[in-house]
């Protein structure tokens, strides 16, 4: 990844980690590394753990979603950061969140385990332009 777009993804999994927060969330974790690849958040609001993955977008590269349309909704720009998070990805950060389970004991006690989907989009000043949140978005 290059250096620009790590940039962009560490500003935009800030601004995600603020918004929950706000939201009344604990940050429990970010940026937990497998071999499968990383999870960018995980949260917990007293009773759910929440794994989010956030996808973060500059206004001016925001492509189209090849199937035409986003599955998740729109933005102002009327395509979704959100259209990146397809099936593999889900099932990536599935297996990702079992490791989690697994390797941290000492985790908050969740009556609710949810996957979260939250888009991004900055313009190019790095600006915020909107921010999506998808509560059991997989």
């Amino acid at each position: 990844m290059t250096d620009r777009r790590s940039q962009l993804g560490r500003l935009g999994e800030q601004l995600a980690a603020e918004h929950l927060v706000r939201r009344g969330f604990q940050i429990v974790e970010r940026n937990y590394r497998t071999r499968w690849g990383e999870l960018d958040i995980v949260a917990f609001d007293g009773q759910t753990l929440a794994f989010c993955e956030v996808k973060t977008r500059r206004a001016s590269t925001v492509g189209g979603s090849p199937l035409g349309g986003s599955p998740f909704g729109g933005s102002p720009l009327g395509v979704s950061p959100l259209d990146a998070v397809r099936m593999p990805k889900r099932n990536q950060v599935r297996k990702m969140a079992g490791r989690w389970l697994i390797e941290r004991t000492d985790r908050p006690h969740a009556d609710t385990l949810r996957f979260d989907a939250i888009g991004i989009t900055l313009d190019r000043r790095g600006r915020l332009v909107s921010l999506e949140h998808l509560e059991g978005a997989f």
